[in-house]
């Protein structure tokens, strides 16, 4: 068996089934858009079920920032020596309590999820394309939630499975999705990067940073601007109902970084008291 199959039988149908079961149940309720409002819930769902492992995700970055400093003190005393160095890296991460490695393996875990979710929400957005989609959908739907026609994908209009950019011509209003979908992961990452501080390298030796440093710091910068835009023309060319998808985990997301590590560097944004 292999990969992609395991892919399939271990995430996507059962997602493909949550997704369904939504969706029926909002028909039941006689939700307008129910395809909308199951997207929703199910992407709250998921970011339910992922909450402990992205918190242990975002905590353990929150840690590994607060030490930045110190680790570019050890450096500049120690750079010389490559097993020194190290020895005193795992004390102190060692007295902190820190994980270098804990911040990676939830990342890793989430992966299989976010495909599978990618894929399940492609597959029912073109289920209505016809050359036998909804036949396809339904081999991995249980019995009792099987379709006899592809769910009504509409909302405000709009058809979830339309691209912005097969709309802009006509609708150029339709910009404000890849754009909002960029501005909320712009926010994300400006939370996700730590509030700048000071060196106490710098202070304790008087050494700058290396161009290497300085460089990575650059690099870090340009990826707040560049990540969001590239989200942005990605949602510009991708179904609508992903934008939505997105939108809807990206917010959760936010709301999860402000829980755990406040507004991170979009506080130098914003009109509120710094510590």
């Amino acid at each position: 068996m292999n990969l992609g199959k395991i892919l399939e039988i271990v995430f996507i149908w059962p997602i493909l089934n949550l997704l369904i079961g939504f969706y029926n149940l909002f028909l039941f309720l006689h939700f307008p858009w129910a395809l909308a409002f199951a997207i929703i819930a199910l992407t709250i769902l998921v970011r339910l079920i992922l909450w402990p492992l992205t918190k242990t995700q975002l905590e353990s970055a929150k840690k590994l920032a607060a030490l930045k400093p110190h680790l570019d003190g050890l450096k500049q005393r120690h750079g010389h020596d490559k097993v020194r160095l190290q020895q005193e890296q795992m004390k102190l991460y060692k007295e902190h309590g820190v994980n270098p490695a804990a911040g990676c393996l939830p990342l890793l875990l989430q992966l299989p999820i976010f495909i599978a979710l990618y894929q399940v929400l492609l597959r029912v957005l073109n289920s209505g394309s016809g050359g036998g989609m909804i036949e396809t959908l339904n081999r991995g739907l249980l019995p009792f939630l099987k379709l006899n026609a592809a769910p009504n994908a509409s909302l405000f209009g709009l058809n979830l499975a339309q691209r912005p950019a097969d709309l802009f011509g006509s609708t150029p209003v339709i910009l404000l999705i890849p754009l909002i979908t960029g501005g909320l992961q712009f926010i994300q990452s400006k939370m996700m990067t730590p509030h700048r501080q000071s060196n106490i390298a710098k202070k304790e030796t008087g050494e700058e940073k290396s161009d290497m440093e300085k460089t990575m710091e650059q690099v870090q910068g340009q990826m707040v601007f560049l990540m969001p835009a590239m989200i942005a023309f990605f949602a510009f060319g991708f179904p609508i109902g992903l934008s939505l998808y997105w939108n809807v985990f990206t917010i959760f997301g936010i709301i999860q970084q402000y829980l755990v590590s406040g507004f991170g560097s979009l506080a130098e944004w914003l009109p509120i008291k710094k510590d």
